[in-house]
């Protein structure tokens, strides 16, 4: 895991539920070793990495490698491939974290995609533009014009000296899917709806509510849609996050990642009799039993806080009167007071996270907006 990750206190919980003896490696000194068990990894240097957690598995019998964020997810794979345990092939998943080379993958494989190229003359207008390397909507920004192309690109060069991908501008919902897969096989466990329009210029994303509102029907395309992704870029094990386009009868396949759903949002998940994703994720690792995969009931959702304009984080005010809204069931404000905060396209985090239970996808989502407004955020 990266040092920065929401996601470590988690998995380190659904580890001890298990029984698992564990491990953290992250590329510093981990603050979330459990019983002084930690290893520092090269997470930018895969080869490296495995071969430290190789040297590990001679002295503790290592079972299983998983990432639990983008930046492990090669290390696992490279680690997995040498080590001869469950594992994605290292290049399928590099491509996920080349928006340029997942392109290139999909089409190969046929995959509904938006058009892309490296300039607007390929896509016309409007479009989209992305930095191929980042993740969770930093840096995409929505142009319709030359002159907005250019003051994008000027603005994503500011922090962004890497390669940069064009795509085509889809209209349309956008949904979240939350798979797992063994041996190639895929389990789609939540299709999140995303309730707020995501039409630019930024694409800040705010709510997730499941379980989807969609038709039936459409929601069995999506479901292909990302087997057929999952497929054609070449993933075969563990947990897969997409995001689908679904305009009218058409759906088109935006990401893939090979990891779980971002920040603090899979709290919203629990199987079966209440097991939670990242143990879900640790069950396949280990080869263990999934048990029933199906969803407890009622409807969930969470709100992923957005941060209201660059500068310091004074205070987050009223917080009780957002847990006191029928429905609210928790609120984790992820940044410190006192913290520098920048907004997207620029920033990499969310405010916070606040999750919401109810009887139904619209009572989630209004609960989750009332919420949100009861809190008072301020920044300097």
């Amino acid at each position: 895991m990266p040092t920065a990750t929401y996601r470590a206190p988690d998995f380190i919980r659904a580890a001890k539920d298990l029984g698992i003896d564990l491990v953290v490696g992250s590329d510093e000194a981990p603050p979330y070793a459990t019983a002084g068990r930690a290893i520092v990894l090269p997470l930018d240097d895969p080869v490296a990495a495995a071969t430290l957690i190789e040297s590990l598995d001679r002295d503790r019998a290592v079972d299983a490698v998983v990432a639990i964020d983008d930046q492990g997810v090669i290390v696992a794979a490279t680690t997995g491939e040498r080590m001869g345990l469950p594992h994605n092939p290292p290049d399928a998943v590099a491509a996920t974290r080349d928006k340029a080379a997942l392109r290139a993958r999909l089409a190969a494989a046929e995959v509904p995609q938006p058009r892309f190229g490296p300039t607007p003359d390929a896509v016309g207008y409007p479009c989209v533009v992305k930095p191929t390397g980042l993740a969770g909507s930093q840096g995409v920004i929505r142009c319709d014009s030359p002159a907005e192309f250019d003051a994008a690109v000027t603005r994503i060069r500011a922090f962004w000296t890497g390669e940069i991908i064009v795509e085509e501008y889809l209209p349309g919902v956008e949904v979240a899917v939350e798979a797992i897969l063994r041996a190639g096989e895929l389990t789609v466990l939540a299709i999140f709806d995303k309730p707020d329009p995501l039409v630019g210029p930024y694409f800040e994303e705010t709510i997730y509510v499941t379980p989807s509102r969609l038709a039936a029907e459409t929601q069995r395309s999506v479901i292909e849609l990302v087997a057929r992704a999952a497929a054609g870029i070449g993933l075969t094990e563990g947990p897969v996050h997409a995001e689908v386009r679904v305009d009218g009868d058409r759906c088109t396949l935006i990401e893939v990642a090979a990891r779980t759903i971002g920040g603090l949002c899979a709290r919203t998940l629990r199987f079966g009799a209440g097991i939670s994703l990242e143990e879900v994720v640790l069950r396949h690792a280990l080869g263990m039993d999934f048990g029933n995969l199906a969803r407890t009931t009622g409807a969930s959702g969470v709100m992923m806080l957005p941060i209201p304009r660059a500068g310091t984080l004074r205070a987050v005010d009223h917080r009780d009167r957002a847990l006191a809204v029928p429905g609210v069931v928790d609120l984790d404000i992820t940044i410190p007071i006192g913290a520098p905060v920048v907004p997207l396209p620029e920033g990499d985090r969310y405010l916070g996270f606040l999750f919401a239970t109810g009887v139904s996808p619209a009572a989630v989502e209004a609960s989750l907006r009332a919420g949100a407004d009861a809190l008072s955020i301020v920044v300097d």
